[in-house]
């Protein structure tokens, strides 16, 4: 699409607006590029550029910045990532040493944020064969009973249950044994299986209160296991490209707190392979217009469980955040590989 000089032009006007932070003209392309072109070629080229979409004109500047379009293409065609130092490589790997997977999850989030000064983010969908360890049936008040619910991975979820009637301490450890005894080690998708057939040989007044447990756990993991973790959202504040407009960056902070539209993004992150790169619009969420989400997807014995990510302005050092999400989702993946087989 591109010749070489003005790929070499291009690369070379990106990669000093992210650095600088101002619009690149004729002459600092002239200097930094090394060519040996004259200012009125540079220009032409420069004209061609921006009738294509990858550069733009600010009205205050003479000089120009890259476009969405202009960061594709560097992203895609021009970008030579350098390999992470092996120093930052041996931190990250310190920090992410084998424990609960919850605790893996927050610590990857503070990583990818605090490496790379924007807002780090891992996404863990929810796991199909979530199973449970133990349940148990706590008498709150008359006809309120606290279900419990630990999972093998060691989170614990609490439902509240509304009876019809008052259930005895003794019918609520017949209920708590019958369960643990039938299902421990299950998920839900086997005891759905099992439970209407199961539920019949059991006497009916106590029918309702596992058929309202089992409702109940099912509604509490799926929404306790579709979420995402999110770190370091107040460095955005000290990035000038998007603290400039206040307005814009209270509405990307409303995107985090509502996180449904994010973690539809996030859910396409952990279904591709490999880096995955949305610049701006292609994101399709109106709030990250002026930002980049980096992500790569990690593992657990092979396969995709969830996705981490950077979010930050389109005027990021792609070469550096890129090898720090690729490393921060591998050394996950073995962590977490490795809690579930230690």
């Amino acid at each position: 699409m591109l010749d070489e000089r003005s790929r070499t032009l291009l690369k070379t006007l990106i990669e000093h607006y992210i650095a600088e932070g101002q619009p690149v003209g004729s002459r600092a392309l002239s200097k930094y590029s090394g060519l040996d072109l004259s200012a009125a070629t540079v220009r032409n080229v420069m004209a061609d550029l921006e009738d294509l979409g990858f550069i733009a004109s600010p009205h205050t500047s003479a000089g120009r910045v890259p476009t969405p379009r202009g960061y594709r293409f560097f992203v895609d065609s021009l970008l030579i990532t350098q390999p992470l130092e092996r120093e930052k490589i041996h931190a990250i790997e310190g920090r992410l040493h084998p424990s609960q997977p919850k605790e893996l999850i927050n610590t990857a989030s503070q990583l990818l944020s605090g490496f790379t000064h924007f807002a780090g983010i891992v996404f863990t969908p929810r796991r199909k064969s979530q199973r449970i360890r133990q349940m148990e049936f706590v008498s709150l008040s008359e006809k309120r009973i606290l279900l419990i619910l630990v999972t093998t991975d060691g989170s614990v979820q609490n439902r509240i249950l509304f009876s019809e009637r008052a259930y005895s301490a003794s019918e609520l450890v017949v209920a708590t044994n019958y369960l643990n005894q039938h299902f421990a080690g299950h998920d839900f998708e086997q005891i759905r299986n099992r439970v209407r057939s199961d539920l019949r040989k059991l006497r009916s007044d106590l029918q309702n209160l596992m058929d309202a447990a089992l409702t109940a756990g099912d509604e509490a993991l799926n929404q306790a296991d579709d979420q995402y973790v999110i770190s370091g959202e107040r460095n955005l504040l000290e990035v000038e490209d998007l603290s400039s407009n206040m307005k814009r960056l209270r509405k990307l902070f409303d995107l985090f707190e509502q996180r449904t539209a994010l973690m539809r993004l996030l859910d396409l992150s952990h279904r591709a392979n490999g880096i995955q790169i949305f610049i701006g619009g292609e994101s399709g969420l109106a709030p990250l217009d002026e930002c980049s989400v980096i992500t790569a997807p990690y593992e657990v014995d092979g396969q995709i469980v969830g996705s981490v990510g950077v979010i930050g302005p389109t005027r990021m050092a792609y070469e550096r955040v890129i090898p720090i999400v690729d490393i921060t989702a591998k050394l996950l993946s073995s962590a977490l590989t490795h809690q579930t087989h230690p």
